[in-house]
């Protein structure tokens, strides 16, 4: 039953072409050159070498968070976040740009890395460079994008009741998409009593548009294609909030 009403709802979504949800298509690439010596192991003599790493960035709907993309795979599939320095203990490329002063936490998608700074008035310009930097040599040393478990597709489970699965299925293919191309990502985190929670990551926290893609995107996408969703809300984890809550009281002392 579910895979027929799948197969019906995917049917249906490739013939409406009204755009719900806004995309960035605001970047620049920067061009890094890495200089290095090669030393011939008989005859002594030293080889100058230069490689080029394109990496471009975008702009994203959120002003204090910046996109980057290597050109190259970052996690492949899936996204990871990284919404403060004490979650970054299983990449060492989270850690490093943790350490760029500015940067108030750091998110993975399958080919971008999206950083967001602590606020509006601290100037991108330094922290770019810095950014830019981690990023190369991070490429450069060969080591793994991270240690820890990576955040997947909502995968469709077995126990999942028809409305879950269309759910999930608008989520996968229509709207995560999307928001990723904006730097950020959408996690399903249940429904209850016609409410779908979703927990917005990447540049989607804190993102003054955030309760525009929120309502006037996803939760119209979902009312459209489900009369049993009534609402979209966003939630948090309880260590998100602790962290946000730390965070806030740092700021605070740091004021006075």
């Amino acid at each position: 039953m579910s895979a027929t009403i799948r197969w019906g709802l995917q049917r249906l979504m490739r013939t409406q072409t009204k755009a719900f949800l806004r995309l960035t298509d605001h970047s620049q690439t920067t061009v890094l050159s890495f200089r290095g010596f090669l030393r011939h192991p008989e005859t002594g003599a030293t080889y100058f070498s230069v490689r080029n790493l394109s990496i471009q960035t975008q702009d994203t709907p959120n002003p204090r968070s910046l996109k980057f993309l290597p050109g190259k795979p970052v996690l492949g599939s899936g996204t990871l976040d990284f919404p403060s320095p004490s979650s970054a203990g299983s990449s060492s490329l989270a850690r490093d740009l943790f350490e760029i002063e500015g940067v108030k936490s750091v998110f993975f998608g399958p080919d971008f890395i999206t950083v967001t700074k602590t606020d509006e008035d601290v100037e991108w310009t330094a922290i770019k460079r810095h950014v830019l930097d981690a990023i190369s040599k991070f490429f450069e040393s060969g080591d793994p994008i991270t240690t820890g478990a990576v955040h997947h597709e909502s995968s469709l489970s077995e126990d999942d009741d028809d409305i879950v699965s269309m759910i999930k299925e608008l989520l996968d293919t229509r709207i995560r998409p999307t928001v990723q191309e904006d730097g950020g990502d959408v996690i399903f985190k249940g429904f209850e009593n016609g409410t779908v929670k979703l927990k917005l990551v990447g540049s989607c926290t804190g993102c003054p548009s955030s309760t525009v893609t929120l309502k006037n995107g996803i939760q119209n996408m979902l009312q459209f294609y489900i009369p049993e969703v009534d609402n979209v809300e966003q939630v948090e984890d309880e260590v998100d909030e602790i962290n946000a809550k730390v965070f806030e009281e740092v700021e605070r002392k740091l004021q006075d």
